[in-house]
């Protein structure tokens, strides 16, 4: 990163900065500041899950791939990675490989009425 004022302030303080941008869609600019904060707190979940949100968004998806299956990594169970991971590989046309992770993520989130085998090309949260 540059010298900018993303660097600055404390790990909460630039957390808060990329929530901010995150939801004003600055995904880019969210995605550099969470780099900077996943890079500190690698065992961190929460930056680690709102950094392949922001790939995701931005159709960095290899990127996001690989930050989903960080988090899952450190925590296994987390239904919202296993999601859009499988919403992820569902964007890259990897459709039989996200089933699996479709189905986990409905049984772990308790929503056993989800047809794991739809396909939403706008992915996880969209709208």
């Amino acid at each position: 990163m540059s010298d900018t004022y993303f660097e600055f302030g404390t790990s909460a303080d630039r957390w808060d900065r990329a929530q901010m941008f995150f939801g004003a869609k600055e995904y880019m600019t969210a995605a550099r500041i969470l780099e900077g904060l996943v890079a500190e707190v690698p065992e961190q979940v929460s930056p680690r899950l709102l950094l392949a949100r922001t790939y995701y968004h931005s159709a960095r998806l290899g990127k996001a791939e690989a930050e989903l299956r960080a988090v899952l990594e450190l925590d296994p169970v987390e239904h919202y990675a296993r999601l859009m991971l499988g919403r992820t590989l569902e964007r890259q046309g990897r459709g039989a490989e996200a089933a699996g992770h479709l189905r986990m993520a409905a049984a772990l989130s308790g929503d056993f009425d989800a047809d794991p085998g739809r396909t939403d090309p706008r992915g996880p949260a969209a709208g």
